[in-house]
């Protein structure tokens, strides 16, 4: 019987993905968490044959506790969920050990073509993802490329009008920590201001205006 943990912070999210797996897998035992720190303290609890998580949730994100995750048991297989589209994430997602990465949007089949592919030892990558990773080796990188996965979670939260006290009690991380990752992110990208952060997250599509 496959065991499958599965985080994302929306129940009913959760509840639509459990029944997709349970049509295909009418005995997996699913454990289901809602937050990045749960998800890590049960994997590190717990044996699990796949990880399912969602990206963004509150506190630690589904890429820093993908991170943890690999850290502590690295053969783990790890797909993970996003509403954001393959230019955004999948690269940092993959890279950092996941064994997919998969949107939000696609089709209940995508989900379950995913799960087979890592459950058996390979890679679930489409084949936008497979040219992004291609592209990725080139020199012409854009400049929010160049941040660090902590560096590029910062520069989102300032980019939607978080202040450095919000970010900091989010990521339970410092203000001083959070002002210092401010001012690299800022001088990778040849910006000054929060304003200036944030019309450039619109105008590379890491953001939607409709969304501040």
């Amino acid at each position: 019987m496959k065991k499958i943990i599965l985080a994302d912070d929306h129940s009913f999210i959760r509840l639509g993905l459990i029944q997709i797996l349970k049509d295909e897998y009418p005995s997996v035992d699913i454990t289901e968490v809602s937050d990045g720190e749960s998800l890590v303290q049960e994997v590190i609890k717990n044996d699990f044959d796949l990880v399912i998580s969602d990206l963004d949730m509150p506190g630690r994100s589904g890429l820093e506790a993908l991170e943890q995750i690999k850290i502590s048991k690295p053969n783990l297989p790890v797909i993970i969920l996003s509403i954001y589209t393959e230019d955004l994430y999948a690269v940092r997602i993959l890279k950092a050990g996941a064994s997919g990465y998969l949107n939000k949007n696609a089709a209940p089949y995508e989900l379950i073509t995913a799960v087979q592919r890592v459950l058996l030892g390979k890679k679930y990558i489409t084949p936008e993802i497979a040219e992004k990773l291609l592209s990725s080796t080139s020199t012409d990188k854009k400049p929010h490329e160049l941040l660090s996965n902590r560096e590029f979670e910062i520069f989102k939260l300032l980019a939607y009008g978080k202040t450095i006290t919000q970010i900091s009690e989010s990521l339970s991380l410092a203000l001083t920590t959070i002002s210092t990752h401010r001012s690299r992110i800022l001088e990778k990208l040849v910006l000054t201001t929060n304003s200036e952060l944030t019309r450039y997250a619109i105008a590379h599509q890491i953001i939607s205006d409709i969304e501040l």
